[in-house]
């Protein structure tokens, strides 16, 4: 496994981590035994970046981790988000006061006395102008209730705001195949503050595994049944924003460019990582199988240029229309 350095943070972590919000909730069940079983298989395949959040199933995925790392000490980087369990979930709700106690909450779920990395959970946009709020939250940094600070957003817009508070050390995005935005013009300037970037949704919800058929079923508690329309949060959260049928036609124009050697999940991930701005990619998995399968891109060839065209081409052509001026 290949690493890189987590922008300021000066954390080395494996270039492929590990997603845990299918091992929480909403992406259907995940048994115990299974969800224990696949962190383990993603360590042993030499992940060493774990990213949850307090939402995901009310902390069950913080303390799942909290398991492996209690026989495990010091084998990986967690990374946990807060904010998502404010309600009505509005900016107002975003206080000093009330991110410090979701902090508490979380440090005891995961059983460590500072969080290595807590990221405000894709905040209203108007958060990220309350310099007052990243004020008070490099004072919890003094006190070593975190280690360090980063952002999850929604939009580009959001985190070239987040970049301008020195308290920022990554900013989370949603970057894949079929999300080419954020490359444009937060990169570079990522790049220039050396923030580090945790790339997110980097399979589209699945649909850049090749494996969704459009007669395809999802179980109720899956957000690809009861979000399709954004009902529950932003819709760029499932499916990266793109319609069903028309991100399942782009994906049958990527299989006929993917290299042999690699799956169609595969080929996703390492177009990701073909961008040395990107610090991690973190694809969740559900299954061990899954995770030694993510894993095992950090091995693979690079990606030539005329694939990278290619990819492109079908972007602009399929996608770009009805996402790319969205977020």
């Amino acid at each position: 496994m290949k690493t890189r350095t987590l922008g300021r943070t000066g954390l080395t972590v494996s270039e492929v981590g590990f997603g845990a919000w299918a091992i929480g909730a909403d992406w259907g069940t995940v048994p115990e035994a299974t969800a224990l079983a696949t962190v383990e298989a993603a360590i042993d395949a030499g992940m060493t970046f774990i990213d949850t959040a307090d939402v995901y199933g009310d902390g069950r995925s913080e303390k799942r981790i909290a398991r492996v790392a209690r026989a495990r000490p010091g084998a990986f980087v967690v990374a946990t988000k807060a904010g998502r369990r404010i309600d009505p979930h509005v900016a107002e709700g975003y206080t000093a006061a009330n991110i410090e106690t979701f902090i508490d909450r979380s440090r005891r779920y995961l059983e460590t006395h500072t969080l290595e990395l807590l990221q405000l959970h894709c905040p209203p946009t108007t958060v990220f102008h309350q310099g007052d709020l990243f004020r008070d939250l490099e004072g919890l940094k003094e006190r070593g209730k975190i280690a360090h600070l980063g952002v999850s957003v929604e939009k580009v817009e959001e985190a070239v705001k987040a970049m301008e508070y020195e308290v920022v050390d990554t900013v989370q995005i949603i970057f894949n195949m079929f999300r080419h935005r954020p490359r444009e013009r937060f990169f570079q300037m990522a790049a220039e503050k050396n923030v580090g970037i945790i790339a997110r949704v980097p399979l589209a919800s699945g649909m850049l595994s090749g494996k969704m058929q459009s007669d395809m079923t999802f179980d109720e508690s899956d957000h690809r049944h009861y979000n399709r329309k954004g009902e529950s949060f932003d819709v760029g959260e499932t499916f990266s924003g793109v319609d069903f049928e028309q991100g399942l036609a782009a994906v049958e124009e990527l299989r006929e460019v993917k290299p042999s050697g690699m799956t169609m999940a595969q080929f996703a991930l390492k177009w990701v990582l073909m961008h040395p701005e990107v610090s991690v990619v973190i694809p969740g998995a559900k299954s061990p199988e899954q995770a030694r399968e993510n894993a095992a891109v950090s091995e693979l060839p690079d990606l030539t240029a005329d694939v990278m065209a290619e990819v492109d081409r079908v972007y602009e052509e399929r996608i770009k229309p009805s996402v790319h001026h969205r977020w």
